[in-house]
């Protein structure tokens, strides 16, 4: 499999292979790498992997987009990574061992597919431990470092960082945006003290720290003298991996291939439905794609309207579902790149636009009039209509749902009667409540559960840097950490 970029220049080697990308996010013409074609999912591979657990169904789709890794290492890898042990800090038992079991709150219509098992308690652990992996398989191999950058809103950080602690070869440099993010989020980053671990929080927005990341490996002699790598849904591996649980849900989620599944997908960043979106494009039978924005509703106004609008940081709201507080969608450069036929000339000259500050408006365009090929649809949810599905969610189905799978709920049931009749809904969970317990209180009056060995994390001795949202400034941290 080869890989190409989004605007057209994917660089050296002219045709890179999976672990050419893994390790360095944007493409050096700053677009983001995708196959060459996603690769076709035949009736009789969907019959063969229905009954197969999670780490050989991941195997399975993952050989499709990394074909130079052997067979048996890939195996390997995935079989390390996808395990109860791994995978059951909420749930124990059989939900554990299926990795990501389905919630069903109206049975067989509407259901949580749960991806907050891992480590962190949040759906980024699903990708995040794969690429910890990945990346210590493959700089092994290469006898190389690396030293990651990224830019967290809350969940990728602390996914990030516990997949990458204590890693041979590996420094994480994670951006955080200062004061924005929940107790428990800061709390799980910054109280790690493992000395790969740098954590800095940037005073502004997400989309400031994000800024930075990119800006940074937009500069390629610093990218290349200090080594400088993506773990951002930027990152194609991250991609890749969320492509499978699509696949586990709708098996878990249907009796026959026959049928068809709609996924709902909170998303502020577009990585998580761009999975949803692949898979589509690979041929699992997915009737719906809805996106569940909050009241940073960039995303929602695109596929309501056809133009796309970044807000400036000034203007992105800081709201109770904070991991979604972002007004430029990365990884919706990838579905755009889809949408106009992969033309890398057409994406290049929209995100020209877009780096200049400016919107793109597609409303007029053919491209926009085949949206309803792709399947999707879009809603958006305020803190009142949070806090309503969190209580409804609770009283109707005794289930605690987290402020960002509410955002989902949400759209779901505002959206449902654009679901065919007899397809299952799965809204895609996001995090477990505890992780935001401070609108849990403010909607139910009582604290969420939190597993035992995070008890009193909020405590603990924290090490984060504060610093002004300045390239050069981070590119200086970075230079006397690396040296030090």
């Amino acid at each position: 499999m080869k890989y190409i970029s989004t605007r057209g220049h994917a660089g050296q080697p002219t045709n890179p292979e999976f672990c050419d990308i893994l390790l360095g996010g944007l493409a050096p013409d700053g677009g983001l790498y995708l196959p060459e074609s996603y690769p076709c999912v035949t009736r009789a591979e969907l019959d063969a992997w229905r009954t197969l657990p999670y780490a050989e169904l991941a195997f399975e789709i993952l050989s499709k987009f990394i074909t130079d890794i052997p067979a048996a290492d890939l195996r390997a890898i995935c079989a390390k990574t996808y395990t109860a042990e791994v995978y059951c800090h909420a749930r124990a038992g059989d939900r554990a061992a299926d990795i990501t079991p389905v919630h069903w709150l109206e049975p067989g219509r509407l259901g949580l597919l749960e991806l907050s098992n891992g480590p962190t308690l949040a759906f980024k652990d699903m990708a995040m431990q794969l690429l910890g992996n990945l990346f210590e398989y493959v700089l092994a191999k290469r006898g190389e470092s690396i030293n990651i950058l990224g830019a967290t809103s809350g969940d990728t950080g602390s996914a990030a960082e516990y997949a990458m602690r204590g890693k041979q070869g590996v420094r994480v440099f994670m951006l955080s945006p200062h004061g924005k993010m929940s107790a428990f989020q800061r709390a799980q980053m910054y109280s790690l003290q493992d000395e790969n671990i740098f954590n800095i929080a940037v005073t502004g927005m997400f989309d400031d720290a994000q800024d930075i990341v990119k800006a940074v490996s937009n500069d390629h002699a610093f990218k290349a003298g200090h080594k400088i790598g993506a773990v951002n849904s930027i990152n194609w591996a991250r991609v890749a991996a969320q492509v499978v649980y699509y696949f586990k849900g709708y098996f878990a989620a249907t009796s026959s291939n026959d049928q068809e599944v709609a996924f709902c997908v909170p998303s502020g960043n577009f990585g998580n439905i761009c999975a949803g979106h692949i898979a589509r494009q690979m041929g699992l039978p997915v009737a719906k794609l809805l996106l569940a924005t909050n009241e940073n509703d960039v995303l929602d106004e695109f596929f309501r309207t056809g133009v796309y609008r970044p807000r400036k940081a000034a203007e992105t709201h800081v709201t109770s579902s904070p991991s979604m507080d972002i007004s430029k969608a990365s990884n919706f450069e990838r579905f755009v790149f889809d949408l106009v036929g992969r033309d890398p000339q057409k994406v290049a000259a929209l995100w020209a636009e877009v780096d200049a500050g400016r919107a793109f408006d597609l409303s007029a365009s053919a491209e926009f009039a085949r949206i309803a090929e792709f399947g999707f649809l879009s809603g958006a949810s305020s803190h009142a209509d949070r806090l309503a599905t969190i209580r409804k969610v609770f009283e109707q189905y005794g289930v605690m749902i987290d402020t960002h799978t509410a955002d989902g709920v949400k759209v779901a049931w505002e959206l449902a009667g654009a679901v065919p009749a007899g397809v299952p809904l799965l809204v895609l969970e996001t995090a477990l409540p505890v992780k935001f317990s401070e609108t849990i209180v403010e909607a139910l009056g009582r604290e969420p559960e939190r597993p035992a060995d995070l008890a009193g994390i909020e405590a603990l001795p924290q090490r984060v840097e504060v610093m002004a949202p300045d390239v050069d400034a981070i590119k200086r941290v970075i230079t006397e950490r690396v040296r030090g």
